[in-house]
C-alpha cells in the first residue's frame, strides 16, 4: 500500500506545483514517484536564524535524530535568537539539547556572524542562488550543504541541488538505476538537466528514498 500524505503536512504551493508538472514532463523519469510514495510533502523551516540553526541540527545525522535535537533546542529560552543562544552554556545546548560539542560550536559561530554583522540574513532575498550559497558558507561550521538545505527548506528556492547530500545520490542511483551512488559532481552534473527546478527534484528523490527504505514521510519538529 502507498503511504499517504499526513495529515498535517501541507500541500506544495501552486508554483511547485507548476514547477513540478514541468520538472515531470521533461524528465519522466522523475513522474512515477508520487504515484508509488504518495502525494510530496512540502516540508519547510523557519527563515532567518532559526532555519539556519534548525540546519546545522541535521549536519551528518538523520532527519529523525536532528528533529528530536530542535525540539529541544527551541525549547529553551533565548535559544532561536543570535544573542540569546550565545548566552546558553554546553549545559543547555549539548546536555539538554543534544547537540554534539561540534554542532554547539557551529551554532555559536552562526549567532556570533548574525551579532557581528558578518551575516546579512535579510540581504539574503537580494542575492543571487550561488551569492547566497557563498554568503552563507562563509560561515565557520556552516558549508555549502548547510546553506542550499536552507535555502531550499526555508527561502523555499526553486534552483537549489545539495549534490553533497548522501540520500540524495543514494535516491538519485535507485530511481536511475546507476551501478554506484554518484559522488557529489557527478550528481550535480546529472542535476543540471533539472534546472530551473531543481530544489523540486531534489524534495522528489528525498521523497523517493523515504518510500523506498520505509522511513517517515516527512520529518517531525
Amino acid at each position: 500500500m502507498k503511504p499517504s500524505a499526513r495529515p498535517d503536512c501541507p500541500e506544495p504551493p501552486a508554483w511547485a506545483r507548476a514547477g513540478l508538472a514541468a520538472l515531470t514532463a521533461a524528465d519522466p523519469r522523475l513522474a512515477g514517484i508520487e504515484a508509488a510514495a504518495g502525494p510530496l510533502p512540502w516540508r519547510v523551516r523557519p527563515r532567518g536564524f532559526p532555519g539556519l540553526l534548525r540546519a546545522i541540527c541535521g549536519q551528518q545525522i538523520s532527519n529523525q535524530a536532528a528533529a528530536a535535537i530542535w525540539r529541544r533546542l527551541s525549547a529553551l529560552p533565548g535559544a532561536l535568537d543570535p544573542a540569546g543562544l550565545l548566552a546558553l552554556d554546553d549545559a543547555a545546548l549539548c546536555g539538554t539539547a543534544g547537540l554534539s560539542r561540534p554542532k554547539a560550536a557551529h551554532a555559536r559561530s552562526l549567532a556570533r556572524a548574525c551579532v557581528e554583522g558578518q551575516l546579512d540574513l535579510p540581504a539574503l532575498p537580494g542575492m543571487g542562488d550561488a551569492e547566497a550559497v557563498a554568503h552563507i558558507a562563509a560561515v565557520k561550521g556552516l558549508g555549502p550543504w548547510t546553506a542550499q538545505i536552507h535555502l531550499l527548506f526555508a527561502e523555499a528556492r526553486p534552483d537549489i541541488f545539495p549534490a553533497g547530500d548522501l540520500a540524495l545520490a543514494a535516491g538519485a542511483a535507485h530511481l536511475l538505476g546507476l551501478p554506484a551512488r554518484p559522488a557529489p559532481k557527478a550528481l550535480a552534473a546529472l542535476a543540471e538537466g533539472w534546472a530551473p527546478w531543481r530544489s523540486l527534484a531534489a524534495r522528489l528523490l528525498w521523497h523517493h528514498w523515504r518510500c523506498v527504505t520505509g522511513r517517515a514521510a516527512v520529518e517531525d519538529g
